[in-house]
């Protein structure tokens, strides 16, 4: 009998094996909530997911922690995402500004540069909306999704996935599982009052987390049987960590989410909190960081994953299943394209800006690269495309565009130890005179009155070649010096009329002709040892050659830029007196000036290395060179300096601006600069320079040597860079300090 109790036992046991290795195994899920930068932990999670060998079946997310899901059921891994994350510019993709590198070189100068732009919108100046529309951001989406841009169900992603959005009108949360999945992933982090909502299959859709963070129901509903979820939110903050006006529109968004979540978190299998406190949704300045405790949490529970995979195993058998991997598609043919939402500018000119032809191939890097093009004309604030596959397995390319106002009005703020404290103000307006044209006003008041205007129009297929006229007045005061030493004050009374042409080449390089008129006017205001009272005026046809590869314009991380121009003098005409320690010179052959032609060269050229993630390291050459210049002083460089502020300045650390005059002066920088924080950097740089070695000139000063140093504290903010300064020169033997706000007229 005891046998026979026995023999059941093992056969009941073979039976429920066989009967257990028969159902079907069971279904993995994957949830990943919103929670702005704090999401990048989530990729932890999936690291360890991917190492314990788990078949994940579906993904749900909310906000990053769709883009996060998106990128994982389309066919990345988890070791991919984090390089791909690790990589990102989050401070260009999360901002409304472009890339330097994207705009047309006759938008490059006046990019960066004003601290508001208010957009004449329906007979009135609009203040800014505040909510980014980031078109960088659509950009990557569109080049990461590339390999899946034909599937429009997500259920037929490598594994199924829908993320949560919500419906503006109604406030309900929406589930989105078919159509674009950039679309859907860009409305499902649409956080209100921080990115604009968007327009999807006919509805308007904010953050998903403002009513569904965490979305675990929806990965039951898809039918996973086991649910891992990772959740980065960390709930509504107390009351005493409320300290702003954006910290109370979060609170106020996410109420209904955190009464959610508690229900979320009670259906996963394995859940996954995350202790985040030191950061917040916008601190992706600290993305390595969060990555790295997303990962450490990871490794904290892999042996729990681990041991869920082996009993898996052990219960139904190893799984050999195919892994959908990552489609390959490098490149897609476009046979046919429809544009929506052009009305100030044509197709015409918005394809020929892409440079865009139909029935050729693209890949998803050229694609981003033609709309950058049409972007960096600045006449729009978003171009968006879609691929729609066709039956002869082309596609066909549907831009969404929105335009920019033609009219903007833009204030800035400038202060530096030279100028003083400035009010800048700016009137842009395109097509104002004539069709792809624009025609500005820039207006500096201040100790130092300055004014510009400009028109400029474009022509020629591609609108490569552009035309230019302006004008420019301005008053400066100048300190003389003796031996680095101040010597008197002298106010210079400038006027500029310009034209020239310019041929644009990949909007980073550009040749030019022209011929400017320049007068002066100078005026002492305190004895000096030697000075002049009167005018002097010339003409000066040059030729130029820009190149403009920087990242940005404020503390650029890579690039080079390099301006030279080569010019012929002529017509000088001089009405011109001249005093040494205020008494007359009467006899002006003893100076020996000859107001005669001669050749006027310059040179700027900077290039920007990146050493690390946060070192940047840089070089810079200036020259300033006259050949056979007779007069002395009236056509001299300005050696002097931290910061580019009017014309014939050669910057010099160490030096205050106007410390010495010279005919020709060649100078050479070296520079190292340490990101602190996001936007708190340190630079020290040291140079030297060489001047007045050109013989043939007349020189009152003889050939010299120069060699000077600087640190500076900067911080970059919403009205410029705030930069304070330190400097000394081995000539002068003085520590010196430098400050300046903003960027100059």
């Amino acid at each position: 009998m005891k046998k026979m109790k026995h023999l059941f036992t093992i056969l009941f046991l073979l039976l429920y094996t066989t009967l257990l290795q028969a159902q079907t195994r069971p279904k993995i899920g994957v949830t990943l909530s919103g929670g702005g930068a704090k999401g990048l932990a989530h990729i932890g999670i999936l690291k360890a997911i991917d190492s314990a060998g788990l078949k994940v079946d579906y993904v749900t997310g909310t906000s990053m922690g769709a883009i996060i899901g998106a990128l994982y059921a389309s066919g990345y891994s988890a070791d991919t995402i984090e390089k791909i994350a690790r990589g990102i510019d989050w401070d260009l993709l999360l901002s409304n500004s472009a890339s330097l590198r994207s705009l047309s070189m006759d938008e490059k100068d006046e990019y960066y540069k004003y601290a508001v732009e208010l957009p004449w919108v329906n007979g009135g100046f609009r203040l800014p909306s505040g909510v980014l529309e980031s078109q960088e951001l659509w950009l990557k989406f569109n080049e990461l999704f590339f390999p899946v841009y034909a599937t429009k169900d997500f259920s037929k992603l490598s594994k199924g996935f829908k993320c949560i959005a919500t419906d503006v009108s109604t406030g309900e949360a929406v589930v989105l599982d078919s159509g674009e999945i950039v679309s859907a992933i860009r409305s499902s982090m649409a956080i209100p009052s921080v990115f604009t909502a968007v327009n999807y299959n006919g509805r308007k859709f904010v953050d998903g987390g403002v009513v569904r963070n965490f979305p675990v129901k929806d990965a039951k509903a898809m039918g996973a049987d086991i649910v891992i979820g990772s959740n980065v939110a960390g709930g509504l903050l107390p009351k005493e960590k409320i300290t702003n006006i954006f910290q109370v529109l979060l609170q106020i968004a996410f109420f209904r989410e955190d009464e959610d979540a508690v229900k979320e978190k009670k259906l996963c299998d394995v859940y996954v909190p995350h202790s985040l406190d030191n950061f917040n949704m916008g601190s992706f300045a600290s993305a390595n960081e969060i990555i790295n405790e997303g990962i450490a949490k990871g490794d904290s529970i892999y042996p729990r994953l681990k041991i869920l995979s082996d009993s898996l195993n052990k219960i139904y058998g190893t799984q050999k299943y195919e892994l959908k991997s990552l489609p390959v598609v490098d490149s897609v043919k476009i046979s046919a394209y429809e544009i929506h939402g052009l009305q100030k500018t044509s197709e015409t000119f918005f394809l020929h800006r892409m440079q865009f032809e139909n029935n050729k191939w693209y890949t998803a890097a050229t694609l981003s690269s033609q709309v950058r093009k049409a972007f960096g004309t600045r006449y729009y604030n978003r171009i968006v495309y879609t691929l729609q596959p066709l039956p002869d397995g082309s596609c066909k390319i549907i831009f969404d565009v929105e335009e920019n106002p033609l009219t903007f009005a833009k204030l800035g703020l400038h202060y530096n130890s030279f100028t003083g404290i400035s009010l800048i103000g700016n009137l842009t307006s395109r097509n104002f005179f004539t069709p792809y044209s624009r025609t500005l006003v820039t207006l500096n008041l201040g100790e130092n009155l300055r004014v510009r205007g400009e028109h400029l129009q474009v022509f020629g297929k591609f609108k490569t070649l552009s035309v230019s006229a302006s004008v420019q007045a301005e008053s400066l005061k100048f300190n003389t010096y003796n031996d680095f030493v101040k010597d008197g004050v002298y106010k210079r009374a400038y006027f500029l009329a310009d034209l020239n042409a310019r041929w644009t080449l990949r909007r980073k390089y550009a040749f030019g002709l022209g011929t400017r008129f320049e007068t002066f006017h100078y005026t002492p205001q305190i004895v000096s040892r030697f000075e002049f009272r009167g005018n002097n005026s010339l003409l000066n046809s040059y030729a130029t050659l820009k190149l403009n590869t920087l990242s940005n314009a404020i503390y650029p991380k890579k690039g080079t830029k390099i301006d030279i121009e080569a010019g012929y003098v002529y017509n000088q005409q001089q009405d011109l007196s001249f005093y040494k320690s205020g008494t007359p010179i009467t006899n002006l052959d003893s100076l020996g000036f000859n107001f005669n032609n001669f050749i006027k060269t310059k040179l700027n050229f900077e290039h920007y290395t990146p050493i690390t993630k946060r070192y940047t390291f840089f070089t810079q050459v200036q020259a300033g060179i006259n050949f056979n210049q007779k007069e002395s002083v009236l056509n001299d460089y300005f050696i002097g300096g931290l910061n580019n502020t009017f014309s014939n300045q050669v910057t010099f650390t160490g030096l205050n601006e106007g410390s010495l005059y010279a005919s020709s002066v060649a100078a050479f920088q070296l520079g190292l600069r340490y990101q602190i924080y996001s936007n708190l950097f340190l630079t020290g740089k040291f140079n030297t320079a060489y001047y007045n070695f050109i013989r043939s000139n007349k020189n009152i000063e003889s050939v010299g040597f120069l060699s000077g140093y600087s640190v500076t504290l900067g911080y970059n903010f919403v009205l410029g860079p705030l930069e304070v300064s330190a400097m000394y020169s081995d000539q002068s033997k003085k520590v010196l300090p430098y400050i300046n706000l903003g960027i100059p007229f």
